[in-house]
């Protein structure tokens, strides 16, 4: 009977929902905006409703589910099913999402970090084809990831295992919102990738139409960067270069450190596809061990935004693997 499991993937602007069989298999999928106003205090019971509402539409009972998994941001307590600090859903204080979400649905309900959960969705059915040692690298405003090591989710001692957005690449370089200089997140998220436009175009004397555009103040963005590297713009060629630099050289580290099969590259930025894998690629090689630089592969994510609801879901999956 209990064959099948749900995975909600809670953002700042929506919460993505779906159904899977246990083998993987999407059954259903929907989303509802997320209502963050008067502290969040809509968002769970808009959830419990939806949940409610697309059992009855689709003929299910608890009793059909082995689980509720779910990703979320701020600060997660996997074993008290709690969440704290998650400031784009204007939770600020502790949230008790599992003893809310069992007792309204009767369903066994399991939690991570958001981007942890995209990882687990990468390695199970994504890039990572279902192997037990992946890392996944997602680039978007900010720099986010996740590690799965011999099968687990590597979350150390205080939950910041995994944080590969505030790894040390540029000693001497940008400030991050976290304090330090330097993070990757500073150089490969995608206002990273701005920034290391303006501040190579202020040395840059060449012709370059990336250049005019910031000496013009007009709005640039990380597609627009990539864009013009990719028709051979100069200063967008050295922008590029240097991002593949940083992120390589992180890269290198992971993989040094961990060596898993692949190392999975997610998020907005990502989109700027093999011509971006390529040239990381390159830094990556000079920077790893010999048998790393040969057994570790850099790939492109493959599940885009349903890494969040199908890794949510195979929280149950691993669970009740283990049991």
């Amino acid at each position: 009977m209990h064959n099948k499991v749900m995975g909600i993937d809670l953002g700042g602007t929506s919460v993505k929902l779906a159904i899977l069989s246990e083998k993987g298999e999407l059954l259903q999928k929907w989303s509802i905006p997320t209502d963050s106003s008067d502290h969040g205090i809509k968002i769970m019971p808009d959830i419990i409703g939806s949940i409610k509402h697309h059992l009855d539409l689709y003929q299910l009972t608890s009793a059909d589910f082995l689980g509720i998994g779910m990703g979320s941001p701020g600060a997660v307590d996997r074993s008290e099913g709690t969440v704290t600090g998650a400031f784009n859903l204007n939770w600020r204080d502790l949230q008790p999402v599992r003893e809310i979400m069992e007792r309204e649905t009767g369903i066994p309900f399991f939690i991570d970090n958001d981007a942890n959960v995209a990882a687990l969705g990468e390695k199970w059915r994504g890039a990572g084809g279902d192997n037990d040692d992946v890392v996944f690298i997602t680039l978007g405003t900010g720099v986010g990831g996740g590690v799965v090591a011999g099968g687990y989710l590597i979350h150390g001692t205080a939950g910041s295992g995994g944080e590969i957005g505030h790894m040390t690449v540029d000693p001497d370089g940008f400030e991050c919102t976290c304090g330090k200089k330097g993070c990757l997140e500073t150089v490969a998220s995608a206002t990273g990738v701005v920034k290391l436009a303006r501040k190579h175009a202020e040395e840059y004397a060449g012709d370059s139409t990336l250049k005019s555009l910031i000496d013009d103040g007009q709005e640039i963005t990380s597609k627009m960067i990539f864009d013009f590297a990719k028709d051979g713009d100069a200063l967008a060629v050295i922008v590029v270069d240097r991002f593949s630099y940083f992120l390589g050289l992180a890269c290198s580290h992971i993989g040094n450190l961990l060596n898993p099969a692949s190392i999975i590259v997610g998020g907005g930025v990502s989109a700027a596809g093999e011509f971006l894998l390529k040239k990381v690629n390159k830094h990556f090689s000079g920077f790893a061990f010999p048998n790393v630089q040969q057994s570790t592969k850099l790939k492109l994510a493959e599940l885009g935004n349903d890494a969040g609801v199908i890794g949510a879901c195979y929280l149950v999956v691993a669970h009740a693997e283990k049991c």
